[in-house]
């Protein structure tokens, strides 16, 4: 049933690629733009061309599979920098920090094409606090997932009729950036130490979420229910003794504690506790 669903989702997907001309596909390397990818270079061939913006706050690891995929495919691909860190708006790290991130990324696409810019978008982002959703409206990004009605678990089931393989599972990984507290500084170093942190809970502990959040109050790791409750204290005190060396070594005293994951804990609504 969700093979036959999906197949009837791409084919909308298709139409829709065919009504527009050329298009740019903004591709961060999670499983909605590779998908929107895939099924553009097939309908439009050499007419689609992707962009990936290679930062800080881009895990290398999604540089370097969409790299892999392109060569792979066939993609016309160009990888730059959107220069979101020569803003002083985005390293000020306001709630609206995305806002300034997608600003400077969907500039960039437009420097280079005047074609139409189209994300990865899915309906379910629709539900969650996004302002980069705001520079896209006023830069005339298209959604197409949204546009054809597909949420999420849609864009997985398209990625495993299409032959994705571990793509069609990727779980969310949204920026670096995202990992730092409303109001705090954003710099190149701190996301460096919040990748290297993340990579090493999650090996230790093959979870499937961890998110290293830096606040005002300490580094706090957050993990999947099961992860958590299955990690006992001892272990626990183990790796944030080894993350709290990693922050201290690059000369920033951190407490680390662990902590249920929560989407989007980071941002602050207010300079209290109420978060987005």
């Amino acid at each position: 049933m969700e093979s036959s669903a999906a197949r009837t989702q791409l084919r909308e997907l298709e139409t829709w690629l065919a009504a527009v001309d050329e298009i740019g596909v903004a591709l961060s390397g999670g499983v909605d733009s590779l998908t929107l990818a895939a099924v553009a270079h097939a309908a439009r061939g050499c007419r689609a061309t992707m962009y990936h913006a290679q930062s800080p706050a881009v895990p290398a690891e999604a540089t370097a599979r969409v790299k892999d995929m392109a060569h792979a495919r066939g993609w016309r691909l160009e990888v730059f920098d959107a220069g979101e860190f020569a803003r002083t708006e985005y390293l000020a790290n306001p709630v609206d920090r995305c806002f300034h991130c997608k600003t400077s990324l969907y500039a960039a696409i437009r420097a280079r094409t005047g074609v139409q810019v189209v994300s990865g978008t899915n309906l379910d982002d629709l539900g969650e606090y996004r302002p980069g959703l705001r520079a896209a409206s006023e830069q005339g990004v298209r959604h197409p997932f949204v546009e054809i009605g597909a949420d999420k678990a849609m864009v997985r089931a398209m990625a495993r009729v299409l032959g994705l393989g571990s793509v069609a599972e990727l779980p969310a990984a949204p920026c670096l950036a995202s990992r730092v507290e409303t109001g705090i500084g954003i710099d190149a170093a701190t996301l460096a130490l919040v990748h290297a942190s993340e990579r090493l809970v999650g090996a230790a502990l093959a979870a499937r979420t961890v998110r290293c959040r830096v606040r005002a109050t300490g580094v706090v790791l957050e993990l999947d229910a099961a992860t958590l409750e299955a990690v006992g204290a001892a272990r626990r005190a183990e790796l944030a003794e080894e993350v709290r060396g990693l922050f201290a070594h690059a000369g920033l005293a951190r407490a680390v504690s662990f902590a249920p994951y929560r989407n989007g804990s980071a941002f602050l609504v207010r300079g209290d506790e109420s978060r987005i």
